[in-house]
């Protein structure tokens, strides 16, 4: 348990600088601040599976599975390159909400950082339940692996997706139901009064659908970490770095999601690969290394052939 609250004193820590020192005045994230803070989350998510090395070889974390120190290391990194890749629809999903609701961009920020403080504590609550279940009931790991693969398939073959219309959710519906929504944009606000009644503006309004948002995309990326290993930390802890690094890849992506077009046949590959992986786990035994090698060269190339394409259109 200490380690636990170590780690997330450290994450709340840093969030609180972020909103209260390095973010403490709204303003337009560039293309440059988002691509340095890009690389210092990377980097220091890849310097954390040194942590996890330590921390695995001194036996300071519970390891229900007995995993050796080299394999719990390789399974993190797997475990963050699969939600960080799963991240790259919830971005263009993000983008369609702003547009949506005509959030300015100094203020975006503002939202994406308490989106992810209710997603810590949905992914948390997902992990936890997801975990139970795998070691409860080991036949759900089929169900998990039969889900991945579908949805990979369903990725494949649907030409194009219907249109989502943040306006047109369940969850904007509601929130119109429970208290009435403002039309324009008061500051950093998200709740204003209005006539003597408290009023909802449009940055409360797509926070809550970006919530919901992030929950139904943990249905993919939860089962597909789960592929890689059940244990509760390495699982959380790589969640949780990607979730953190969500942010900045968004304000870095935002503006070129056309030229990662190629992007979704990588995760295609690699919610087949995990889903495979799961349903055929009592007879395919895959390397920890053959794993993340499958999994960093599908993203590899289809950022290659992204880019390639791209320049040869411009």
């Amino acid at each position: 348990m200490i380690v636990w609250s170590c780690f997330l004193i450290a994450i709340f820590i840093f969030l609180a600088l972020d909103l209260g020192v390095f973010n403490k005045t709204p303003h337009i994230i560039s293309t440059k601040e988002a691509s340095k803070w890009t690389g210092i989350w990377v980097t220091i998510s890849f310097l954390f599976s040194g942590v996890i090395y330590w921390l695995y070889s001194n036996n300071y974390v519970a390891n229900p599975d007995g995993l050796k120190p080299a394999v719990a290391t390789m399974k993190f990194i797997t475990g963050y390159l699969i939600e960080l890749s799963l991240s790259v629809d919830n971005i263009f999903v993000i983008a369609i909400i702003f547009a949506a609701f005509k959030i300015p961009k100094k203020y975006q920020h503002r939202v994406l950082f308490w989106g992810i403080l209710g997603a810590i504590v949905f992914r948390g609550i997902m992990i936890y339940f997801g975990v139970l279940l795998i070691h409860k009931f080991s036949w759900t790991t089929y169900i998990f692996g039969a889900f991945l693969f579908y949805t990979a398939m369903k990725m494949l073959f649907t030409d194009e997706e219907e249109q989502f219309d943040p306006k047109k959710s369940f969850v904007f519906k509601m929130i119109k139901k429970i208290m009435p929504i403002t039309t324009t944009i008061d500051g950093e606000h998200f709740f204003v009064k209005r006539k003597h009644i408290r009023a909802a503006t449009p940055l409360f309004v797509a926070l809550l659908v970006i919530e919901v948002m992030d929950v139904i995309f943990a249905l993919d990326s939860v089962p597909a970490i789960l592929a890689i290993t059940s244990d509760p930390f390495l699982v959380f802890s790589s969640n949780i770095f990607a979730i953190l690094g969500l942010r900045s890849m968004y304000f870095f992506l935002a503006n070129m999601l056309e030229k990662f077009s190629y992007l979704e046949y990588s995760l295609i590959a690699i919610l087949s690969f995990v889903g495979l992986k799961m349903l055929l786990h009592d007879f395919i035994e895959i390397p920890e290394w053959g794993s993340l090698a499958f999994i960093a060269a599908a993203l590899l190339t289809g950022i290659a052939v992204s880019l390639t394409k791209s320049k040869k259109q411009s």
